[in-house]
Order: structure tokens, then sequence, then C-alpha cells
């Protein structure tokens, strides 16, 4: 080879060297600046799930007996933390359990008993454990001015009178059956609802003349009806429990939905209302 040639070949070959290395320069510069990005997005993604804000909607399903006072605390709740909404199912306790464990979809599950709380810890769909919230007393309901004259348990299994119960399957049925059973009396109503509000409507519509449902729906409906308590109903209160439920969607609000009831805050509205203290 000449002289000339291998000159030429050295040239080609630091020519090369060269650019090979401007290219994995420019590959690590790349894989640098990926990384970067990949960097940032996970700290900004961290720092927004470390800010502390509640946000999303919270579907609570609670005894029929709380719409009045949860439907306040939901506003509350939701101007306290702006960014979040509380939406509610009301109905029969047993109701609402048989909902959830068919699959519905619900945040918070707040109970009129523990037996209907355990349908949905036995099935294994709560995602804490409940805790008692409130509880609640039974009193008569009566038309306005009580104008059949009922001042005990007893006084309802008059003939005649067109009594209402709530099913036996609800809590406040099942409280009602225990204070007459303690009463040792029995009553034979003109119909039995599937909730306290069906219950207490009866009386409001004027198509019965009593019901037994409990203190706070009485003090709920105002003038329309008459509440007339009776010692029996002491060895029937009801424990209020309210857990979290799994498959929550916002669990961080739901959790603080159910903080912010318990709290002192929250046992304020509910005891305004007529319930007692868990």
């Amino acid at each position: 080879m000449t002289r000339s040639a291998r000159r030429t070949r050295r040239m080609l070959q630091v020519t090369g060297a060269g650019v090979a290395a401007l290219l994995a320069l420019g590959a690590c510069s790349s894989s640098d600046s990926d990384s970067s990005t990949k960097s940032d997005s996970s700290a900004s993604d961290k720092s927004a799930s470390s800010s502390g804000k509640l946000s999303g909607t919270v579907t609570v399903f609670a005894a029929a007996s709380l719409k009045e006072s949860f439907t306040t605390l939901g506003k509350e709740f939701e101007k306290a933390h702006p960014g979040t909404k509380v939406t509610f199912s009301f109905s029969g306790s047993d109701t609402l359990a048989a909902q959830i464990t068919g699959g519905a979809p619900a945040d918070v599950f707040a109970a009129a008993s523990p037996k209907t709380m355990k349908i949905v810890t036995d099935k294994g769909d709560a995602a804490g454990t409940p805790v008692t919230f409130v509880r609640n007393q039974l009193e008569i309901a009566t038309l306005p001015g009580n104008p059949d004259k009922v001042s005990s348990l007893k006084d309802l299994t008059k003939s005649g009178l067109k009594v209402v119960l709530c099913d036996k399957t609800v809590p406040c049925g099942a409280a009602a059956q225990k204070a007459l059973d303690a009463s040792k009396l029995k009553l034979t109503p003109v119909s039995y609802e599937q909730d306290v509000k069906a219950a207490l409507n009866k009386v409001v519509l004027k198509e019965a003349d009593a019901a037994v449902v409990y203190k706070t729906d009485v003090k709920a409906a105002g003038d329309k009806v008459e509440g007339v308590e009776f010692p029996e109903s002491a060895k029937a209160v009801n424990d209020y429990p309210i857990t979290p439920l799994k498959g929550s969607k916002h669990a961080a609000t739901a959790e603080a939905f159910i903080a912010f009831v318990r709290s002192a805050e929250g046992q304020k509205v509910l005891s305004e209302a007529g319930f007692l203290k868990p």
C-alpha cells in the first residue's frame, strides 16, 4: 500500500470514530432528557397526591331516618371541601344492604342497626370496621292535637285505631316489635311499611291514626304530627353504625365524610335532629 493510500485510510478511521462519538453523545443526551421528563412528571404526580386536597363524588347509602340530618351534613362537607360532592340514597337499611351486596356502587353505608350492617360485613363489602356514630329511640306519632288521646303503647291496641308499623325486617320495625314484646302487647297494624318515612307519611296524610317511628322523624315532621313518648322505647334503642365500602373510587373523600359525621360539628347537627350520642 502506498503512503498516500495509508494516509487516506487513517483519515477515514478518525472521521468514523468522531461520528460514532457524536451519535453516542446525542443518544445519551436524548436519554437524559427523557429521564428528566419522566422524573419531573413523577414528582408532579407525587406532589398532587400529597397535597391533601379532597376531590370527587362520594355516594352514601343511608337509613331513611337520616335523610334530613345527612342532607345538611352533605352540604356542609361540600362547603368545607370545594371540589367534592356528596350524593345520597335513603331507604330502609335492609333494602340498602341488599343493594350493596348485590353490587350497587356506593362509597359509604350508614345503617339504622348493627343487624343490617352485618349483612354487608358478612359479605365482605365493608372496607373498614363499622363504628356507631349515633343512637335513636322510638316515639309514637299521632295526628296533630292527638285526637285519639294516645298516651301509651297500650293505647295503640284500642279497637278501631288505625296504626302503622315499619316492617319487622326494617330496624324501626324490629325495635317496635321488641318494645311490644317487652310490654307483652299484641298489635295488628293496618299496614307494615318498608321504611320509617313511609310509616310516618301514613299519619301525615291522615291515612292512619298513629305510627311507631323514631323521635327524629317526629321532630323532622314538625306540626304535621304530634309525638308521644313511651317508657318501653328505652328497651329498644337502635345503634347506628357507619363504614366505608370496598371498591370506592374516592376512598379518601369517603373516609373524610365519615370523620366529619363523627366530628363535634357533625354530632351537633345530629343531636339537634334528635339523635342520641353513641
